[in-house]
């Protein structure tokens, strides 16, 4: 099966991806950590994929298109995940074209629906800690003590530079406006089902594995 996880950012695609990688076997394919990691080793990808996420905007098609397709040739028949794209129709387009090439489909569109202003919370409030990665939130989850790791007793905490809430709000129109229509395209093709993302982490779990039982029952 191969499947996208459609959202904005903070939704928790992320989260949910790992507990499919885990509890069902499939391979994530997340354009956001592989964009992370180019940043981090410093190459010229990561170095313009730096600039234009701390202004919350997209990279460009064809560079995400050219990891994607790398990616999925890597891979060959295994059940995967992608997790951050598509963004755009054309992005939608030429995925298809480029599944179909390899006697590919997709099998489901999961879209984890939030409430704009709880994710800015969500997503500005977010900060981890540099010893466990632990992750806490000034509105949602603190330290029982202040300033302190609950799992590792680390008092060094890190914030992502593009969780600020101007530039979450930026990258929230972003998706409405160049991602959102997405679910419209993915609609018209049978394939999108929705989940609500401000859920638990469990409950939208759930959700989502309803989602995949009911494809697999459909197969046969």
């Amino acid at each position: 099966m191969s499947i996208i996880l459609l959202g904005p950012p903070g939704a928790g695609k992320g989260t949910q991806a790992k507990l499919l990688v885990e509890k069902r076997g499939y391979i994530q394919l997340s354009t956001g950590d592989m964009l992370r990691n180019a940043v981090s080793d410093g190459t010229d990808l990561g170095k313009k994929a730096k600039e234009i996420m701390d202004k919350g905007e997209f990279v460009p098609d064809d560079v995400m298109i050219g990891i994607i397709s790398e990616k999925i040739e890597k891979i060959g028949d295994s059940k995967f995940i992608l997790d951050g794209f598509p963004r755009t129709e054309g992005q939608a387009i030429a995925l298809e074209k480029l599944l179909n090439l390899r006697g590919r489909s997709l099998s489901a569109v999961i879209e984890l629906r939030v409430d704009d202003e709880l994710l800015i919370k969500r997503v500005t409030g977010r900060f981890t800690c540099t010893e466990c990665g632990a992750v806490y939130n000034d509105s949602f989850v603190t330290p029982k003590k202040a300033g302190v790791c609950d799992f590792c007793g680390n008092t060094d905490f890190s914030r992502r530079s593009d969780d600020s809430r101007k530039v979450m709000k930026n990258r929230l129109d972003v998706y409405n406006t160049h991602t959102a229509p997405l679910l419209e395209y993915y609609k018209n093709k049978g394939l999108l089902r929705s989940v609500d993302g401000m859920d638990s982490s469990d409950q939208v779990e759930n959700q989502i594995s309803e989602i995949l039982d009911d494809k697999i029952a459909a197969k046969g």
